[in-house]
């Protein structure tokens, strides 16, 4: 082993030691990561996000189902119009949307049923479109909507869509 003297001959650095430098203090490290409290806080808020943009994302829903709803409603009245001027009666019973030549749209039969009455045709030639809402969907709070032959709107029983 090497002395660390500047004189090696003799071995010794005539009793005096080489202070070495202390090293200088560092600060302790940073952690890595999140606490548990900022960890809470974060979950804290999104739900409390939650709690706000939730309810009102599924009432945009419905009401953007219950719109299409509406459209079909009035497309369905324009033709009874059409067939009313062609057959002297209009459409009705289980089999009017074939003889109107109409299909229910996807979005709108996934969430309602719509119905065309009465069965038989009437003197004065009158009908009711119903869209109902299916049990257990979605729309079910949104109520019954209704168009008749003289343009009257109906949800729930009350006046207007």
């Amino acid at each position: 082993m090497r002395s660390r003297c500047p004189i090696p001959s003799t071995g010794s650095c005539f009793g005096r030691r080489r202070r070495e430098r202390p090293e200088p203090l560092r600060a302790p490290a940073a952690a890595a990561g999140f606490t548990l409290t900022e960890l809470m806080i974060a979950v804290v808020i999104v739900g409390v996000l939650a709690v706000i943009a939730v309810p009102s994302y599924q009432d945009h829903m419905r009401k953007g189902r219950r719109s299409a709803a509406e459209s079909f409603l009035i497309e369905v009245a324009t033709r009874e119009q059409q067939y009313l001027i062609d057959a002297r009666r209009y459409a009705g019973g289980a089999g009017a949307l074939g003889a109107l030549n109409l299909a229910v749209p996807a979005d709108v039969s996934s969430f309602y049923a719509v119905t065309i009455e009465p069965a038989v045709p009437t003197l004065p030639p009158s009908y009711t479109i119903t869209a109902t809402p299916i049990a257990g969907s979605a729309q079910a709070p949104d109520g019954v909507l209704t168009l008749d032959n003289v343009g009257a709107r109906t949800r729930s029983g009350q006046a207007g869509w």
